[in-house]
């Protein structure tokens, strides 16, 4: 059962028995549910004030049949649901296995003790003393309205989902951008991707830099929001343009990344910024192989470890070289630079 109610007003309790069996996919069910509450705008659903609160059932048996079942009330965090369920499943079955008997009762939650503790006893449903309200009137919903509600619904989580299953994201990063887009401010991670569906490289990317970059940045309170929706799109497309063209290592990238983003401001021509900022990683291989001769005279050993096979020492060896190019050689360049020079 899920109570929720905006800023502090009861507003909707939701009774539901899906059939699950492990705290996981309670967990996840009860994410699923705020997420919807959420996109639809039912509720501000903050857990920590109570605006969303969650009631699990438990119950173990050996057979089909479900046995005597406890009710854990008012927990507040989709953690709490999980170990919640997980301290009763592991409390019923040490009792049955005693020989014991399952009392049906409602159970609180002490978060500091992660255990379930008795609050009273309920026999059978007469206990609760169901009565009709007669101020409530009987509401009568016909089909007209009911697709007027549906037209007017946002694009809901599963949709999501679905529309950027064809990018072949990782489904923490499809989740972690599915929480984003309740931020406040309402950035705008998901409609900017779907934009790009059409050029599925750069939809990946900018999805891949919004959860390893940009909302981690902005959590931190590194980024005001003052850049327009085509202007970040406009930095995303110019750096994925230099990852692809080689002119930018993925370290540059990222640094690039965060110096556009936090200063605000769109350079007119986004490669010549980075040029004259040293993110552009040298590619000239005349440049790097003198590089390169100095770090394996430098480092003799490694360079005789890499002869006999030691393939792991040629790491270091590039690291030296990034170091003496201050960060800017393009390390594959300089990878094969090194292995030419050692005649391998």
């Amino acid at each position: 059962m899920v109570d929720l109610n905006r800023a502090g007003t009861p507003l909707l309790e939701i009774v539901s028995e899906p059939d699950m069996h492990t705290s996981a996919e309670a967990k996840a069910y009860a994410r699923e549910l705020y997420l919807r509450m959420r996109y639809a705008d039912v509720s501000d659903a903050n857990l920590y004030y109570g605006n969303m609160r969650f009631d699990v059932n438990v119950s173990v048996s050996k057979t089909d049949e479900l046995g005597t079942r406890s009710e854990t009330k008012n927990l507040n965090s989709f953690r709490s649901v999980e170990k919640a369920v997980d301290y009763e499943i592991t409390r019923q079955i040490e009792l049955l296995e005693k020989g014991k008997r399952i009392v049906q009762e409602t159970r609180g939650w002490d978060d500091a003790k992660q255990k379930s503790f008795s609050q009273r006893s309920k026999e059978n449903a007469d206990d609760y003393r169901y009565m009709p309200d007669p101020d409530l009137p009987p509401i009568v919903i016909d089909e007209a309205y009911i697709a007027k509600i549906k037209a007017e619904m946002p694009i809901m989580p599963a949709e999501w989902r679905q529309r950027l299953e064809k990018l072949d994201l990782d489904e923490a990063h499809v989740e972690t951008l599915l929480d984003a887009e309740l931020d406040d401010e309402r950035i705008g991670y998901l409609p900017l991707i779907e934009i790009q569906l059409g050029q599925p490289k750069l939809a990946k990317f900018l999805a891949n830099w919004f959860v390893n970059l940009e909302i981690p940045l902005r959590r931190e309170g590194k980024i005001t929001k003052g850049l327009k929706d085509a202007e970040r799109t406009e930095i995303y497309g110019a750096v994925e343009q230099l990852l692809t063209a080689d002119k930018l290592s993925s370290t540059n990238a990222k640094a690039l990344l965060t110096d556009l983003l936090e200063t605000d401001v769109v350079p007119e021509v986004i490669e010549d910024y980075a040029q004259q900022k040293g993110y552009i990683q040298v590619s000239d291989e005349g440049a790097i192989a003198k590089i390169v001769a100095t770090v394996l005279k430098d480092n003799a050993q490694a360079a005789e470890d890499v002869k006999n096979g030691e393939m792991k020492a040629i790491g270091f060896l590039v690291g030296q070289v990034m170091k003496q190019s201050k960060g800017k050689a393009n390390p594959q360049l300089a990878q094969r630079l090194i292995k030419k020079q050692l005649k391998l």
